[in-house]
């Protein structure tokens, strides 16, 4: 028995599809921006002088690390109204898609950190600067150089990753499919449809990565020249 394809079927829903896919990426971006600023100030708990900052953003890293983000979405929309806090999908998913993404960049950023030379800190610190400004003024563009290819693969991965908020209802670009396809039975055409959204938008995002490496390698190759 051969298998007739039939997408002119899917042209009733190609409204329902691209909000979809537009509500993925917007939760993918708003996730990334507010993933690194998370991951920022995890990375300056980690420098702290203090040990229970340290502590805190050591155990929030080790536990989004190793558990997997399907655990950690359920959890929260799940867990979180028996301790009292009610989500609704579309925060649910962006929380736990923020938080998944804040612990990796933290990584990241610190590993960014530690590939500029300590000097740099010390030539600093005679001149009078402080730590933060230390941190903001030198090192941080200095590890930007280190910091954009592995976050640019953690944009990436994390596009991926927004469908597994399908299982808490949120109307991503396979939620939107599964519900078309519980209707009129054109899985496979409705999966294609939503793999190809996911190959193109990662294919695009993929080529703007590296165009981004190639400016800051540049940037830095012109600043060792002076």
């Amino acid at each position: 028995m051969t298998y007739r394809f039939d997408f002119a079927a899917l042209l009733p829903y190609w409204r329902v599809l691209m909000a979809g896919c537009w509500l993925t990426l917007w939760m993918t971006v708003i996730s990334v921006v507010l993933g690194f600023a998370i991951g920022l100030v995890t990375v300056m708990a980690n420098r702290s002088r203090f040990r229970l900052p340290r502590l805190l953003a050591s155990g929030y890293i080790e536990v989004i690390r190793n558990t997997p983000f399907l655990v950690q979405v359920l959890f929260i929309y799940f867990g979180l109204p028996s301790l009292g806090l009610s989500l609704t999908p579309w925060p649910a998913a962006i929380l736990a898609l923020s938080l998944n993404c804040g612990a990796f960049a933290a990584e990241i950023i610190r590993g960014g950190i530690l590939s500029v030379n300590r000097t740099q800190a010390v030539a600093a610190a005679s001149l009078g600067m402080s730590g933060s400004l230390t941190l903001r003024r030198i090192i941080l563009p200095q590890a930007m150089r280190v910091v954009v290819p592995p976050l640019g693969n953690e944009f990436i991965a994390l596009i991926k990753t927004t469908s597994l908020a399908s299982i808490i209802g949120f109307s991503d670009v396979l939620r939107n499919a599964q519900d078309i396809y519980y209707g009129n039975a054109k899985v496979i055409e409705l999966l294609m449809v939503a793999a190809f959204w996911y190959l193109v938008v990662v294919s695009i995002l993929s080529v703007g990565q590296a165009m981004l490496e190639r400016r800051f390698g540049r940037g830095f190759a012109s600043a060792a020249k002076r």
